[in-house]
């Protein structure tokens, strides 16, 4: 059946009805209904905190949605949750923005992976693996080489093995028809691209619709959506707004129903910044795709720094904490000026510079640890005492600083994983916060968090801010930025393209400032 064929067959490929998920008393998605057509290429956009990642959660069994919703895959309705061991089998597939491949092995091993893992072989005759891998590629007019490490490919070459062994996993699924090719979701698969490496891409998806399938295109690049979609749907605060014809739909129109006129205007009006010498100043600063970046961070100034994904703001943090390598450019503090080539984080807390990534469990702390192992790391030089260092003494102390933090429940002992997002976040922050640092970096600071233990952590910040310190917030919520910053710098392609301060500094500025900023680049 031909692809024309099977877009006027009588069912869509993929059918959302009702679809509605509320997390505690916020309504994440509230009555979504579209329909992926068979064949299609179906944008899916939305600016943070639309309901974008929490409708691919569904999709991929990852959330269950509340009574009421009903998908349908070509007619077919699936049993809600959905377990995501048959995806494949109901024609579902999914390419997430991290790729989900194990650099350690090689491209067949990652291209097999699934089958690998769930046949009951032997032997593996890698021969002709390696063999049928070469198939799959030259069918697609990809040139990989099957034998080679995944971590040794291209970031473009990467994307494109993710795609392939998704179709590929449809594919060989074992109940695809030739009315029922299978559906593919692509979440955010660009933003670390070349535009060189985006048109290889697309023209990967191309071949693949080519066959009948289905693809879902979930991105923040308005002009990447209207360039391969064929419709997309725009989602904005868990609500479907609209979905259009990409060919008739300008830039304008897309940034406007992505932000919309109706939000409301969240945020500072203008506070002043507490001191105004510079606390630390950062100069031509490079890394990668990001930068020359110049800027200064003022003495009691909470900065800001977002910009949609890939953008590059989110690795300043880190950079200027010196844990990256490749790093150029320089940072001055209290008058000494340091190479950031050079610079450590030992040489970044020798100098006040405290960091808390947005990995809680895994790089702002230990997760299998204890809370009081956790909050003492950075003081226990302090805490120490002849004969010897007690575990009554860090217990003593982390239940102190605990307090001080809002942490619950304040129990030293139990692990930092058993705390719940928001106070494990606020725990963390205690960590950094009890050595009152001059300078302090975050990364999504209030990502997972609660409603209750975000205004938490928003007045630590402003309390911290009042002493003097500076503070540099990484994030991509828009509210947080708006309602506890004094400026907001706007990044696109590595680049600072924008400042918002004062009356300016509101939620829905910086929204359509990061849309509006956004060009491709080689």
């Amino acid at each position: 059946m031909t692809p024309a064929a099977l877009a006027n067959c009588g069912a869509d490929a993929l059918g959302i009805r009702s679809l509605s998920k509320r997390f505690g008393g916020a309504l994440a998605l509230d009555n979504v209904s579209l329909s992926i057509r068979r064949g299609e290429v179906h944008g899916l956009l939305g600016s943070n905190g639309s309901g974008k990642s929490t409708l691919i959660k569904i999709l991929s069994g990852f959330h269950t949605p509340d009574a009421g919703a009903e998908l349908q895959l070509y007619g077919k309705t699936l049993p809600l949750p959905v377990k995501s061991s048959q995806l494949n089998t109901y024609g579902l597939s999914f390419v997430h923005q991290h790729l989900g491949l194990v650099p350690t092995l090689s491209v067949t091993e990652n291209l097999y992976l699934g089958r690998i893992a769930t046949e009951n072989n032997w032997r593996i005759n890698w021969t002709i693996a390696h063999q049928n891998a070469r198939a799959v590629f030259d069918r697609f007019e990809l040139d990989l080489d099957p034998t080679v490490v995944v971590a040794t490919l291209s970031p473009v070459q990467q994307a494109l093995l993710a795609i392939v062994r998704a179709y590929e996993t449809l594919r060989d699924s074992g109940t695809r028809e030739s009315d029922r090719p299978g559906v593919l979701v692509l979440d955010e698969p660009t933003p670390f691209l070349p535009q060189a490496g985006v048109a290889q891409l697309f023209d990967l998806i191309r071949q693949c619709v080519s066959t009948g399938a289905s693809v879902i295109f979930v991105s923040h690049d308005i002009d990447e959506v209207r360039e391969i979609t064929d419709r997309a749907t725009i989602l904005r605060d868990g609500r479907l707004i609209d979905t259009v014809i990409t060919s008739n739909t300008s830039h304008e129109a897309f940034v406007s129903a992505i932000i919309g006129r109706d939000l409301e205007a969240y945020g500072s009006t203008g506070k002043p910044v507490r001191g105004q010498s510079v606390q630390l100043a950062v100069d031509k600063l490079c890394f990668n795709r990001v930068g020359p970046l110049s800027f200064d961070l003022a003495k009691g100034e909470i900065l800001g720094l977002t910009g949609l994904i890939g953008s590059g703001f989110d690795n300043v943090p880190a950079l200027l904490y010196g844990a990256a390598k490749g790093v150029s450019g320089s940072v001055t503090m209290a008058g000494h000026t340091h190479n950031l080539a050079q610079f450590t984080p030992e040489n970044a807390l020798q100098h006040g510079v405290a960091y808390l990534p947005a990995d809680r469990l895994g790089e702002a702390g230990v997760g299998s640890l204890s809370v009081a192992d956790n909050i003492s790391l950075p003081v226990l030089s302090r805490l120490s005492v002849f004969p010897g260092l007690t575990d009554k003494q860090i217990n003593a102390h982390a239940i102190a600083v605990g307090a001080r933090a809002g942490v619950k429940p304040n129990n030293p002992s139990m692990p930092l994983a058993a705390l719940s997002g928001g106070n494990a976040q606020k725990a963390l922050m205690g960590k950094w916060l009890q050595i009152n640092p001059d300078v302090l970096l975050l990364d999504e600071p209030t990502q997972g968090v609660d409603v209750g233990a975000r205004k938490q952590i928003w007045d630590s910040l402003d309390q911290l801010a009042a002493t003097g310190a500076a503070v540099l917030i990484g994030s991509t919520d828009y509210e947080q930025l708006a309602t506890v910053c004094h400026r907001v710098l706007i990044f696109s392609q590595g680049q600072i393209v924008a400042t918002l301060s004062g009356a300016d500094l509101t939620k829905e500025l910086i929204a359509e400032y990061c849309y509006r900023s956004m060009t491709r680049s080689a």
